[in-house]
């Protein structure tokens, strides 16, 4: 089995059964600015009439439109870990690694090991698409899968100016409301790699929410080759 090694970059954490978000934004300097640096985290349960689960990875936050819309680093691998019975160790996996204008994706399956490293399934192959600039480009695979990567404009809303002035004692008025904040991201793109996942294809997870829906936890690691 063809493998390659890669090195623990980043993780954040999120439970995929309801709309649930893990935001982060400009992480350690090693990774910031780069497509190793996770923003954002979403997991959306399925809609009504649909057995899907959709992840949505964003990296690389506040990247300016007029910039190529940014790029993802063929060095870094990115992988998205699930866990189906409840102990927060990965039992299935879905990577992502650009190559040549593409980005190619694997799994989801077992992976070889768990915890910090990890290793390119090429034997586990998804499919691929290619990734997009300013038009949209999606792919569906024959079981259903649809997959996207490239620049989407950042959901992330925060007035980090107002922010600063809260923490530093500034403005003895608190947070403004949402009529009044500056969004600060306002403008700015991500790089986002977007994965809807027939629940067929991810098992039956020992949690349910409230309305009897699948509940898997998930969380993102990005991974530079060593």
């Amino acid at each position: 089995m063809k493998k390659t090694k890669l090195l623990f970059g980043l993780g954040l954490l999120v439970v995929a059964g309801a709309i649930l978000v893990a935001a982060d934004h400009i992480d350690a300097p090693s990774s910031m600015g780069t497509s190793a640096d996770i923003a954002d985290f979403y997991g959306f349960e399925p809609s009504e009439g649909s057995d899907n689960t959709v992840f949505v990875v964003d990296l690389q936050s506040n990247v300016l439109p007029d910039l190529a819309y940014g790029s993802f680093d063929e060095m870094v691998l990115t992988e998205i870990n699930i866990d189906t019975d409840g102990d927060l160790v990965e039992d299935l996996v879905i990577q992502a690694i650009p190559r040549d204008g593409r980005m190619y994706f694997f799994g989801p399956v077992t992976p070889v090991k768990t915890g910090l490293d990890s290793e390119v399934l090429v034997d586990s192959p998804l499919g691929s698409v290619e990734i997009s600039g300013t038009t949209a480009i999606k792919a569906t695979t024959a079981n259903g899968v649809t997959l996207f990567a490239g620049p989407r404009q950042d959901s992330f809303f925060f007035d980090f100016f107002q922010f600063n002035a809260v923490i530093g004692g500034m403005a003895p008025g608190g947070f403004k409301t949402a009529d009044e904040a500056v969004d600060t991201f306002e403008g700015k793109n991500t790089m986002s790699i977007v994965v809807e996942v027939p629940n067929t294809l991810l098992g039956t997870p020992t949690g349910t929410n409230a309305l009897q829906l699948p509940v898997y936890k998930a969380w993102v690691t990005t991974n530079k080759k060593q």
